[in-house]
């Protein structure tokens, strides 16, 4: 662990697919703050081995590559960049989309009390159908319940959810989340 200055302050959102990480991630970062996204450092690979994007191919690859790289793979890019970003000046850093048990004790170990961890939670149904609709990468409900196993059971993704600092239930309006966001930011002085 290196010595993080005490007004460094990392947030990061953790949950299912479909749940509103990166709405309530956005809402976050449109307030000026900079962003480094865990689901980029897997798109980016891919892109770089060559392979097209689609969901059974982005599932294979995760799995794969944390198998072969280990399964820091992601976060091991993810603590380079937040320390590019404090060195150039940053106090303030938004996560997005903590996946894995192991990449959560990574950030723990390395930013310790500058991190707080909010999981975004919804009713499966909900993000389901929100999955349906997106229009970016959407999944069919097949696909997003499917999805939903690999992350639980492959990729240790409830440990994040469950021992996350803040809950935010994303079941009602845009700003109902916006709302909460807002209260967890002001606890945290971010």
């Amino acid at each position: 662990m290196s010595e993080i200055p005490a007004n460094i302050k990392i947030i990061a959102f953790v949950g299912l697919t479909g749940s509103g990480k990166s709405e309530a991630a956005s809402y976050v970062i449109n307030k000026g703050y900079p962003r480094v996204y865990f689901g980029g450092v897997i798109l980016s690979a891919m892109k770089e081995a060559g392979i097209d994007w689609s969901e059974a191919n982005e599932r294979a690859f995760r799995e794969d590559i944390r198998a072969r790289e280990g399964k820091d793979f992601v976060v091991k890019r993810i603590i380079r960049e937040i320390h590019n970003l404090i060195n150039a000046g940053q106090r303030h850093i938004v996560a997005d989309g903590l996946y894995t048990w192991t990449e959560y004790k990574a950030l723990k170990r390395e930013f310790s009390s500058a991190l707080a961890v909010v999981a975004i939670v919804a009713p499966k149904r909900l993000r389901h159908h929100r999955l349906t609709a997106r229009p970016v990468r959407p999944l069919t409900v097949e696909e997003a319940s499917s999805r939903d196993w690999a992350e639980i059971e492959n990729l240790e993704k409830g440990g994040p959810i469950a021992i996350a600092d803040y809950y935010v239930h994303n079941d009602g309006t845009i700003d109902t989340l916006h709302q909460q966001l807002d209260q967890i930011c002001a606890i945290i002085h971010f």
